[in-house]
């Protein structure tokens, strides 16, 4: 059967799916795509403009939380959802919070950032794409800047405070969780450790192939995630992907 990850490579939500695809030892093939340049390739394949969206042998699922669970449903060897019905239930729900909430903040939070350096943001966000690719996209960034500053409201302080303020939150949340077994839910790794350590990881920059990013980096962004990085939370991060990645 042939199973074809739709992606961004740098991008946290796309590394759940690849981080549930790995630990399930799924073999399948990854096409990257650039943003901005995937919205009509999203639509033809999947009826909707985002990535990720996976294609199992023709059953075509977008975004992550319904990747993993069709993962899941398809592929119950090493399991992802404890067997136990309320932890169960407590996993998914923070599989959802971190979805809705903390995602987002992270994304946010470094787009306020990065769009200032659109050379960058095109070695991020440009591999593994052929180098006169990556240089039409480099062109390309400018005049994107204010539709992204638009869409992630990059330019809102208060919005982007409250952003880093929810990055914080799941920190430590991290820890509290994390106290007694190691794990955000029960005593074993679960949805709830994958989706938690790949959502921060663009907070703490993993050194993970798929995640970690590119050097030397901008100051600015090194500014924003030194505290995250230095924060108890990141160690657990590092933790998840070097034993469970």
């Amino acid at each position: 059967m042939s199973i074809v990850l739709h992606q961004f490579p740098s991008s946290h939500y796309n590394d759940k799916a690849r981080w549930g695809l790995a630990w399930k030892g799924i073999a399948h093939q990854k096409k990257s795509y650039l943003p901005g340049l995937h919205v009509k390739s999203m639509q033809r394949l999947s009826g909707q403009t985002q990535t990720l969206v996976l294609d199992l042998g023709g059953e075509v699922v977008a975004g992550s939380g319904a990747i993993l669970a069709l993962l899941e449903e398809r592929f119950p060897e090493k399991p992802l959802l404890p067997a136990d019905t309320a932890l169960r239930s407590e996993a998914l729900a923070v599989q959802k919070r971190f979805d809705d909430e903390v995602g987002p903040a992270v994304r946010a939070a470094a787009f306020s950032v990065l769009f200032d350096y659109p050379a960058y943001v095109a070695q991020v966000f440009g591999r593994p794409q052929p180098a006169l690719k990556r240089f039409v996209y480099r062109m390309m960034l400018p005049k994107a800047k204010g539709r992204v500053q638009k869409a992630y409201r990059t330019l809102d302080k208060e919005y982007i405070q409250r952003c880093i303020d929810t990055v914080n939150a799941a920190l430590d949340e991290v820890v509290e969780r994390t106290a007694e077994t190691g794990h955000m839910v029960g005593g074993t790794f679960t949805i709830a450790d994958l989706t938690a350590a790949a959502l921060l990881a663009p907070a703490v920059n993993p050194d993970h192939p798929d995640m970690k990013r590119p050097e030397p980096q901008p100051e600015a962004a090194l500014e924003l995630t030194r505290g995250w990085r230095e924060h108890q939370g990141a160690q657990w991060v590092y933790r998840m992907y070097s034993h469970f990645r």
